[in-house]
């Protein structure tokens, strides 16, 4: 174990970073419980306070008291498309090219028909077999006629399973369990030069990085909204076109919403000739309306400054791990190359499960994957360098107590 005046200077240091950070006062913008050290961002970012009474507003002014006419005066048909231009800027893309819709599995379907659309004459789907399940689920549904070839089944890399009869590359920024950050910009142009589309899931990056879609040339890409964009759970997910595509692409849940003219109500579907043709039914607009409130503070940080914060937190997590872990039995499951490192840590331990719920008991909130990995996701934009050290030493002192013994840190009811 590292001693007191190693975890004194850890933590003087980090007060200095927090003194200097300029991405402070955001922190204020969120309800957070006190003394709890929240590291699970990456799965559920907290509620901005703005998004409480935004939802409140709606439920009680929009719907309560205006009813069916808030559909005209609070613009609640049009929220789709105006929160995918508020996601646009913070995923590199341009005004119109996103829409807020639906859920990430949903969207995942949507693109995938849609990369298809796109070569007609091909029907090989690449995708990752470390991605997360929704992604390979969807992939499998495609159907009679596609061939999925899995990265790590097929191939150890994933630029060896591209040739030119792929149709779709569907690919995650950052993985989930490691934290492993792909090159936006060196893949899509591999995929481009085999003549395939690019699909890039963003849930584990949007809102903590510079994405790049536009300068990227990139086709399509999908990402939810309830992490580090702070949205709630189970807000709506996004998908991405770009413009060069919309005219021509097709998916396959034509409804109401995406319909060219969704208000003359006719009986053969002609999809809208823009982003919306990705809408298919009537939104969830409490939901939205929270949002509208998470994307605002996304929209207002600098994210080249969120994004240095982000390497800041990592590394310093990642060395006070190597200095004072290593020995207790933890190894590292994310890069050290912070080039190559999304905005979380995965540590590794033999009895991860336990100890990650003993450190919840500590309030110290991280999260488990199997088979043993503990996950911790660190957002800039509320997560201090002194909480950073904090919960590297109630980790230290959990795994120094052997705290994974105690049979209630076992009971796998669920896993947060």
């Amino acid at each position: 174990m590292a001693d007191d005046s190693f975890w004194s200077q850890a933590l003087a240091d980090a007060e200095s970073a927090d003194a200097a950070d300029p991405l402070a006062g955001f922190r204020s913008r969120f309800r957070l419980p006190p003394g709890l050290i929240y590291l699970d961002g990456n799965s559920l970012g907290p509620a901005p306070h703005a998004a409480l009474r935004a939802i409140a507003d709606a439920a009680e002014r929009e719907w309560a008291a205006n009813l069916i006419a808030s559909w005209n005066t609070a613009g609640w048909f049009e929220l789709p498309t105006r929160l995918g231009d508020l996601i646009a800027p913070v995923i590199g893309a341009g005004a119109g090219e996103v829409v807020v819709s639906d859920t990430t599995t949903i969207n995942v379907h949507k693109a995938l028909h849609a990369g298809l659309s796109l070569r007609p004459g091909r029907s090989v789907v690449v995708a990752e077999s470390g991605s997360f399940p929704t992604d390979i689920y969807a992939a499998q549904g495609l159907g009679a006629g596609v061939t999925l070839r899995l990265e790590g089944v097929d191939a150890p890399a994933i630029e060896q399973l591209i040739d030119e009869s792929v149709a779709v590359v569907l690919v995650n920024q950052v993985d989930y369990r490691s934290g492993r950050r792909r090159d936006i910009a060196a893949l899509t142009a591999r995929v481009h030069a085999a003549g395939a589309v690019v699909i890039w899931d963003l849930c584990h990056s949007a809102g903590v990085m510079e994405v790049g879609l536009g300068a990227a040339g990139v086709d399509l890409a999908v990402g939810c909204t309830y992490k580090y964009l702070n949205g709630g759970p189970g807000s709506p997910a996004f998908v991405f076109c770009a413009r060069r595509h919309q005219a021509k692409v097709a998916q396959p849940l034509a409804g109401w919403w995406g319909h060219a003219r969704p208000f003359a109500f006719e009986p053969g579907f002609e999809p809208a000739p823009d982003i919306r043709r990705f809408l298919c039914g009537t939104q969830p607009i409490l939901s939205l309306r929270g949002l509208e409130a998470g994307l605002a503070i996304a929209a207002e940080a600098d994210l080249a400054a969120v994004r240095a914060k982000s390497v800041g937190l990592t590394g310093r997590f990642i060395a006070l791990a190597d200095a004072a872990l290593g020995p207790l039995g933890v190894g590292l499951g994310s890069p050290r190359d912070p080039e190559a490192r999304g905005s979380q840590v995965a540590l590794t331990h033999p009895q991860g499960y336990a100890v990650v719920q003993a450190l919840i008991a500590r309030g110290v909130v991280g999260d488990f994957r199997e088979p043993d990995v503990m996950r911790f996701g660190f957002a800039p934009l509320y997560l201090r360098h002194a909480d950073v050290v904090r919960a590297a030493r109630t980790l230290e002192q959990v795994l120094a107590a052997r705290a994974w013994d105690d049979a209630r840190y076992h009971a796998r009811a669920s896993v947060t």
